[in-house]
């Protein structure tokens, strides 16, 4: 069969992502992208170092973003976009822009952070009052709570696991019982966001809005929202308040309840998150509680 008349294949739009070493969900990446797109992944140097603040500082020095954007540079992507987010929530505000003028720099094209993205999605979705939900230690989640407080949104409740490695392998379950930790009651929060991109979210996020009742946003679903966004195309997520309008049910009605951290609460397979403690607790005071506690596993 002759198919020359097609005149081969339609142009190429594509999207660079810059991963850390560990990354393992690159297939939940592809669902929120529309066939007309294509993602080229690389990703930072190895090291031998477990998640934490120090990782999230390595793997997002500019140097090592601007090396990582050049091995892109051959295939010519439109946008880039790093998809970690506590390498670019670590440095605050001021330090996701820099890494953002540090990628275009590096690649010429305009560029997005998995962070830089949580901030756009909760003004796309009017969100003035968030809950979190976590695979981190306590010093990673606070700094989770310190970027999103920087820019002028009250957390509501947090709810974290722990974790330092094998962030991947958390099943659905684990998170959603973590968003009900994290939301306790209707009108707790405008939304709820679900951090890391090596925790896998897609599938889980409409049974929580249905079940919330609040826009559930997540890590790997706002990095592809922003990027394609970048190229005038609509992420493909059906029963997504963010990337599905017709799935958006207004803003939450406002609570009284104040904030409240819950954790660590971890999946019972010690092969995936090892040691864990008990179920979910009150930590009003857990950010007095000394460094190499909160980098433990099940520390609670």
């Amino acid at each position: 069969m002759d198919i020359s008349f097609l005149g081969g294949p339609a142009p190429q739009r594509g999207v660079g992502v810059v991963a850390p070493f560990d990354f393992a969900l690159d297939r939940e990446l592809w669902r929120w992208v529309p066939d007309d797109v294509s993602l080229h992944m690389t990703r930072t140097p190895f090291v031998p170092v477990e998640v934490s603040l120090d990782l999230a500082r390595m793997v997002s020095e500019h140097e090592t973003l601007g090396e990582a954007v050049r091995t892109l540079n051959a295939i010519a992507p439109e946008v880039v976009a790093y998809a970690c987010t506590s390498g670019s929530f670590v440095g605050g505000i001021a330090g996701e822009r820099a890494m953002c003028e540090a990628m275009t720099w590096a690649g010429a094209v305009p560029s997005v952070t998995t962070s830089g993205a949580l901030l756009d999605a909760l003004a796309e979705l009017g969100v003035r009052r968030v809950a979190l939900v976590t695979p981190y230690t306590v010093s990673v989640t606070r700094a989770l709570e310190a970027y999103v407080a920087e820019a002028g949104v009250t957390i509501t409740g947090c709810a974290f696991m722990g974790l330092t490695r094998h962030i991947w392998k958390v099943p659905y379950r684990d998170v959603a019982d973590m968003a009900r930790q994290a939301v306790p009651a209707p009108g707790a929060a405008d939304a709820l966001f679900i951090s890391c991109t090596n925790l896998p979210t897609y599938d889980v996020i409409p049974q929580l809005e249905a079940e919330l009742r609040i826009p559930v946003i997540s890590a790997n679903q706002v990095t592809m929202w922003a990027a394609l966004r970048r190229l005038g195309t609509p992420a493909v997520g059906p029963y997504q308040a963010l990337t599905d309008p017709a799935a958006r049910l207004g803003p939450a009605a406002t609570g009284a309840a104040g904030p409240a951290v819950v954790g660590p609460v971890g999946p019972v397979d010690p092969a995936v998150a090892g040691p864990v403690g008990p179920a979910a607790v009150d930590m009003p005071g857990v950010g007095d509680v000394p460094d190499t506690e909160q980098q433990q596993e099940g520390w609670t």
